[in-house]
């Protein structure tokens, strides 16, 4: 299916579509849709909550997600056999490199998931890794376990804020555990972002290269309920496996942003390696403004709502 517009339809509570599942709420909670239960898209996306972390080698404002949904069709067992064949026998990225993130459990009603984790081993036994699961992570997941990991035989590992997705708190808002593919971009820890390393350190070792959202559960006033239909949401950041796909470490060294790179570096007169975080943030403020600019709903810079956002880009 088509990429939907960056101005989101029918939703005010969003300035701008900043995920594959916003254009396809309807669709998650039962809504039959014009193409069937099995979708794939490659979807526009903005987020201008972002923007502070532009500059670090891995974030954009403007991305694009590739997705693929099921609708009450396949679940757990196809989506992830499924998506290592895409990236370890398409795209040819090294196993050696993967890792994977489980939701822990909510310590009440929704268990660890164990039914990923069984999964996941024997993806990894298929390629011949014996994976480990590492320690658990129950508190901020940006702080990670507090302890050493042995990424040479630990690639499975349970976090709890990281790994469960909701769009929103409001009385039937869609969410479910989610398991997250890691890929090893081989830099140095920086131990100012802790002793220990973790997939989801801030020190951008591991950059997240897709995630899959199991959607099954619905909010009600009693608390997470179990869907009739348990869908499939995926993403994979489009820049991100691109820069893995080529070896790369930064994703501002991939073809459609190193090109714009290039061009301030001719017109400032400046090298990129000297200013990298400046070079960054331009670039993708350019391209950012652009792809609004460019978009179906025909936005402008103005003072106010979206056009107020271009303006500042």
């Amino acid at each position: 299916i088509s990429s939907a517009s960056l101005i989101p339809e029918n939703d005010p509570s969003l300035l701008f579509v900043n995920s594959g599942m916003s254009p396809l709420v309807p669709y998650l909670l039962g809504e039959n849709h014009p193409a069937g239960v099995r979708l794939t898209n490659s979807q526009k996306c903005f987020r201008s909550e972002d923007i502070d972390d532009v500059g670090d080698g891995r974030h954009n404002t403007f991305f694009e997600i590739l997705g693929n949904w099921s609708l009450g069709d396949y679940f757990k067992e196809e989506q992830l056999n499924w998506w290592y064949e895409f990236i370890i026998e398409k795209l040819g990225l090294d196993i050696n490199r993967i890792y994977q993130t489980v939701y822990v459990g909510d310590g009440g009603k929704i268990d660890k998931d164990n039914d990923a984790i069984a999964i996941i081993k024997k993806i990894y036994a298929k390629y011949g890794i014996n994976a480990e699961e590492g320690p658990e992570t129950t508190g901020k997941g940006d702080n990670g376990s507090g302890m050493e990991i042995d990424f040479s035989k630990q690639r499975i590992f349970a976090y709890r804020d990281k790994n469960w997705w909701q769009r929103g708190d409001a009385v039937g808002e869609l969410g479910g555990p989610d398991s997250e593919t890691f890929y090893d971009t081989g830099k140095e820890h920086d131990p100012k972002f802790g002793p220990h390393c973790h997939v989801n350190c801030d020190c951008g070792r591991f950059v997240e290269i897709g995630n899959s959202v199991f959607m099954q559960y619905q909010k009600t006033v009693n608390g997470w309920e179990e869907l009739k239909n348990k869908n499939v949401d995926f993403g994979g950041g489009l820049e991100r496996l691109a820069m893995a796909s080529n070896g790369l470490d930064n994703i501002f060294k991939i073809d459609s942003l190193f090109n714009v790179i290039k061009k301030i570096e001719e017109l400032s007169g400046k090298k990129y390696e000297d200013n990298k975080k400046y070079f960054e943030i331009i670039a993708d403020h350019i391209k950012s403004s652009t792809f609004l600019l460019g978009d179906d709903k025909k936005m402008s810079p103005s003072n106010t709502d979206q056009g107020y956002i271009i303006r500042r880009l």
